[in-house]
């Protein structure tokens, strides 16, 4: 007889329909589905047998993922889905010797990045690979902006990208006082649409297709928060101040004074 009425491993999906989870907004609650991220430390072969390259021989393929640590450091920095991978090594690279436990660690590097549509520039931890998807990205802002949230796997980065989409929709214009030209030219740097860009040294131009980043301003305060801090933001918009005691009194006695005079008789003087 099994101890509980559902198995504990959908406890957590089970959690989400029901009391403030299930009145949590549909567009929040979509975005804590669970999606594979991208592989960083491993490459999918994507079949189940392909042939020996030295026996020519059908053999089976064991297209297993590598597990991989997350430190919980790496929330502060934008590590390009790179983690900690453990395995073993042998003892003085001999092969003759016994084998011992090692994590290999990415190369942790301080730069500062600069975001034009935050008009700020941070001090961030980053990696080698995320400084080449940086640049394959064509800018910070973009490479934030761009970025699933299971690639990006940083609560730095979506706190960046929802501060980022909130200047988008609400067309803030603290960003540049002083140039509302160059303010414009950056706002509208991000919207669809088809951009013209010319390449150096070939004499011709090149469309580069921009995805829709902006969403409704509704939408942008949800984005990256944590089921803790969207459960208290539901719960400051429910909230309701107590009505005085007083004033429900009040009210009521005013209400039955107005009763009370509509029933009296009118008395028409002649």
């Amino acid at each position: 007889m099994p101890l509980h009425k559902y198995p504990p491993k959908i406890w957590e999906a089970l959690k989400l329909k029901q009391g403030i989870y299930a009145r949590l907004p549909k567009h929040y609650l979509k975005s804590l589905e669970l999606k594979e991220p991208t592989p960083v430390h491993w490459r999918a072969l994507g079949v189940q047998y392909r042939a020996n390259p030295k026996t020519g021989l059908k053999e089976r393929v064991q297209d297993i993922p590598i597990p991989v640590y997350y430190p919980p450091h790496s929330q502060d920095g934008l590590w390009g889905g790179e983690g900690w991978v453990s395995g073993f090594r042998y003892a003085n690279n001999d092969k003759m010797s016994n084998r011992v436990k090692k994590t290999w660690k990415p190369q942790l590097l301080k730069r500062d990045l600069y975001s034009e549509i935050l008009d700020h520039k941070f001090s961030i931890t980053v990696t080698g690979r995320t400084l080449d998807l940086i640049d394959a990205a064509f800018g910070f802002d973009f490479y934030i902006l761009k970025t699933p949230k299971e690639d990006l796997n940083s609560k730095l980065g979506m706190d960046l990208k929802r501060a980022m989409l909130l200047r988008l929709a609400r067309k803030d214009k603290e960003l540049y006082p002083d140039d509302p030209v160059k303010r414009e030219r950056v706002y509208g740097k991000y919207k669809a649409g088809h951009h013209s860009e010319d390449l150096k040294g070939a004499g011709s131009s090149r469309m580069i297709l921009r995805a829709q980043f902006e969403i409704p301003e509704e939408e942008a305060e949800w984005v990256g928060l944590s089921l803790e801090e969207a459960m208290e933001k539901q719960r400051q918009l429910e909230h309701k101040e107590p009505e005085p005691h007083f004033k429900v009194c009040v009210d009521k006695l005013v209400q039955e004074l107005q009763m009370k005079k509509l029933m009296e008789p009118l008395i028409i003087e002649k």
